[in-house]
């Protein structure tokens, strides 16, 4: 079973006074493109993670069997600890899992599905754009342990850095990889 967990729970600082993962692209919201393009790859459970306006956010998800939502209540402390929820509502069922981020809504289900297609023997799948690293990365179970140990804002890049040995690059020619919507300027661009 492939899960992916997408972080939604953050707070929007830099778009002051507006939550990013509401405001429309194409005419509809952010995070609904986020799920729609989740739920069309192959992956088969979907954890929502919420936290700052999560009524909000919640009714703009249309409801599918894959998707599970989870509330962090410690949203205000940074990124870790919506990733540590995410992972603790995991399937136990799951092999690998991607971390998502609720602000990344143009990577479609193909990039998706060739992350899935190049799992071998490494730990982490990371995508890359042009030699520069994206997201979503795709982590084989055996590293849960080892993320649920970060701290603070920093996602999984910590992570990232200390298992070098256990990554593999995949070269996705997709620029949405590396594309996020987190001031006003992005959504004019």
């Amino acid at each position: 079973m492939i899960s992916a967990i997408l972080l939604a729970a953050g707070q929007s600082k830099r778009m002051v006074g507006e939550n990013k993962l509401t405001k429309k692209i194409r005419g509809i919201p952010l995070i609904k493109h986020s799920v729609k393009n989740i739920l069309a790859s192959s992956v088969d459970e979907l954890i929502v993670v919420l936290g700052y306006q999560k009524e909000i956010i919640e009714k703009l998800i249309d409801k599918n069997v894959k998707i599970k939502f989870v509330f962090n209540n410690n949203f205000e402390s940074g990124m870790a600890s919506s990733i540590k929820i995410g992972l603790n509502n995991l399937s136990e069922k799951t092999e690998a899992f991607f971390i998502c981020l609720g602000d990344m809504p143009m990577i479609n289900q193909d990039v998706y599905n060739q992350l899935i297609r190049s799992r071998n023997n490494k730990e982490i799948i990371v995508p890359t754009y042009k030699g520069q690293q994206g997201n979503p990365i795709l982590f084989s179970k055996s590293m849960k342990s080892i993320i649920i140990s970060i701290e603070g804002d920093i996602g999984a890049k910590k992570i990232l850095e200390q298992n070098k040995d256990k990554i593999l690059k995949v070269k996705i020619d997709d620029i949405n990889i590396t594309k996020d919507f987190n001031t006003k300027d992005n959504f004019n661009s």
